[in-house]
């Protein structure tokens, strides 16, 4: 951004831009306190207003988080990295481990949450799953933390009539999760379609995954398919954008 540019800026976007490259370059470290809205207005004369529209421009962009009577701190957490063609190869579940290892890299990921019922197919899943109105699904919604944050909500919808009774209607699958199971039944998947796209969360998204206001979601929605191209399960997942890089790699 040029001089010029710069200058047509509101004065609390000047201000945000300065303190995101302060903190991008270590002025600022993980869980460092940024200077509060009376310092801002001091160094840069302006209302207290203006140094509170800067500060949430870094609030929402998901760098720093406010502490209430504190101030304001650069997040110590560090973004996971989310491999989407290497997480799913058959070379991992096929062998015990489970997708969300590969996103882990070391550190402490759990699921806090795990539901599993049997309900009707909601009308947009039953298309991708090719069902009639009014089938059973198997659903499984969980939550899943890292270092205990809250990062992800997933829930999976089956076919009842394939996976009642096995273990996936079980909190616990087992070794290599969902996608074992399927295997083990002859109908392990061998291709995947993700969509994804992004939006403000809704109440009860931003309240499970303690999400600062003004952070959005990003939404990957995932469908499995066995060896005769037959959808076998639909992965509805809401990320905190803010704790994910989606990193992706294809042959030329």
């Amino acid at each position: 951004m040029n001089s010029r540019e710069a200058g047509r800026q509101p004065k609390y976007q000047r201000i945000a831009a300065e303190l995101r490259a302060a903190v991008e370059a270590g002025e600022y470290g993980p869980g460092a306190r940024l200077p509060g809205e009376n310092d801002l207005m001091a160094k840069y004369e302006v209302a207290r207003m203006t140094a509170r529209q800067a500060l949430g421009v870094l609030q929402a962009e998901g760098i720093v988080e406010a502490r209430k009577g504190a101030g304001v701190f650069v997040r110590d957490f560090r973004p996971i990295r989310r491999r989407g063609i290497e997480r799913l190869a058959s070379a991992g579940w096929g062998e015990g481990r489970s997708i969300w290892t590969a996103d882990s890299e070391g550190r402490e990921l759990a699921v806090d949450c795990v539901e599993v019922a049997e309900e009707d197919v909601p009308s947009v899943i039953a298309g991708v799953l090719e069902l009639e109105e009014g089938s059973r699904v198997c659903v499984r919604r969980r939550r899943y933390t890292l270092d205990d944050k809250p990062v992800l909500l997933a829930t999976s919808y089956l076919p009842a009539d394939l996976a009642s009774d096995t273990p996936i209607a079980q909190p616990d699958t087992g070794p290599g999760g969902i996608y074992a199971r399927l295997a083990e039944l002859g109908r392990g998947p061998v291709r995947f379609r993700e969509e994804i796209r992004s939006r403000m969360p809704n109440t009860d998204e931003a309240d499970r995954l303690s999400l600062p206001s003004g952070v959005p979601v990003m939404l990957v929605a995932r469908t499995a398919y066995d060896a005769e191209g037959v959808a076998v399960e639909v992965n509805e997942m809401v990320l905190d954008s803010s704790a994910y890089v989606l990193e992706y790699g294809f042959e030329a």
